[in-house]
């Protein structure tokens, strides 16, 4: 939800230089079943425009009829949105609306501690009701600092419901390649709110604009790459088309402690490439061996590239998820436990 965040901090920012009012919505309670759960943010623009969302799209345009009043008196409440009998998702939504205000010294410290890849929390302070007003509100907390996102009103602290929620740093997604597919596997990840993060082969270096959506762009060796960022919020997929890149890149990534490491092509390519692991490092774990998941990707079918980057980003969502893959129609009860 880090990227969720990030892009509201972001258009937020954007319509106070224009002059427009903002207020965040906020789940920050549950009873029952309901698509998006507590946490899910929105961001409501004083000119009519949306950023984010709570649901699936059947309760925003309540939500912002509703907000009208925050906007008009900056006055925080609390609404309830039961989907029981409008949605059939079983749940009432008890949302938070409160206005946003983002200092100066908030993004500072905001952007630092995203760029940083650093944790941080928000807590959300509110009475459960429905049209509840009171000194509501929630205060983001960076580092040592807290900021709170409500400037019209002195947030009270000792009330006893309280929403916390501590926040990752955005996922990262490593890709070890630099060809068709590897653009295909950004996009996948940019699409989901992950960094994304390309090496290309310093024989065919590529640049920034032939990977829409990615932070950075840079050709190397893979005895020379810096690989000091990779830690349990990364995911890397190999995919070099050149068995030998493959083999020095598994060899280097011994250093590393990622999620997950998806390495493209043939199955029958893997015995071969983890023999000659092991004889390059007789001493590989076999904890590091259990990450490597090649072929990389769930088996879905996929034959275009953009349907192999999909079955890639599904097996990574559920190596870093801890999730059995089925079909969910053989679920009964609660989807999320």
């Amino acid at each position: 939800m880090t990227h969720e965040f990030k892009d509201i901090i972001q258009q937020a920012l954007l319509n106070q230089q224009q002059g427009i009012h903002n207020v965040l919505a906020t789940v920050v309670h549950l009873d029952g079943s309901s698509y998006r759960k507590p946490g899910a943010r929105m961001l409501l623009s004083s000119n009519g425009c949306i950023t984010g969302a709570v649901s699936g799209g059947c309760v925003e345009k309540e939500v912002q009829r509703r907000a009208q009043s925050v906007f008009n008196t900056q006055k925080p409440k609390v609404i309830a949105y039961d989907g029981r009998y409008r949605l059939g998702c079983e749940g009432v939504l008890y949302i938070l609306l409160e206005s946003l205000y983002i200092s100066e010294k908030f993004i500072s410290e905001f952007a630092n501690t995203v760029n940083k890849r650093n944790h941080f929390s928000i807590e959300s302070f509110y009475k459960l009701g429905d049209e509840t007003e009171g000194a509501f509100g929630s205060i983001v907390q960076l580092g040592q600092q807290a900021f709170s996102l409500n400037n019209n009103y002195e947030i009270d602290t000792s009330l006893e419901d309280v929403f916390k929620q501590n926040l990752s740093p955005l996922f990262r997604l490593l890709i070890i390649g630099g060809e068709h597919d590897a653009v295909k596997l950004c996009k996948q990840g940019t699409i989901l709110g992950w960094q994304v993060d390309v090496i290309s082969s310093i024989k065919d270096p590529k640049q920034l604009k032939d990977f829409p959506g990615a932070s950075s762009v840079i050709a190397q060796t893979p005895e020379l790459v810096d690989l000091d960022e990779v830690n349990e919020h990364t995911a890397i997929v190999v995919m070099n088309h050149n068995f030998s890149y493959d083999l020095r890149y598994l060899v280097r990534l011994q250093e590393t402690d990622p999620s997950y490491i998806g390495v493209l092509g043939a199955a029958k390519r893997r015995e071969k490439l983890f023999n000659e692991l092991f004889e390059l490092t007789p001493d590989v774990s076999d904890e590091f061996l259990d990450k490597i998941h090649t072929p990389a990707g769930l088996n879905i079918g996929a034959i275009t590239p953009e349907e192999i980057a999909l079955s890639i980003v599904a097996e990574i969502l559920s190596v870093t998820r801890n999730k059995e893959v089925f079909s969910l129609k053989k679920i009964i009860g609660n989807i999320h436990s």
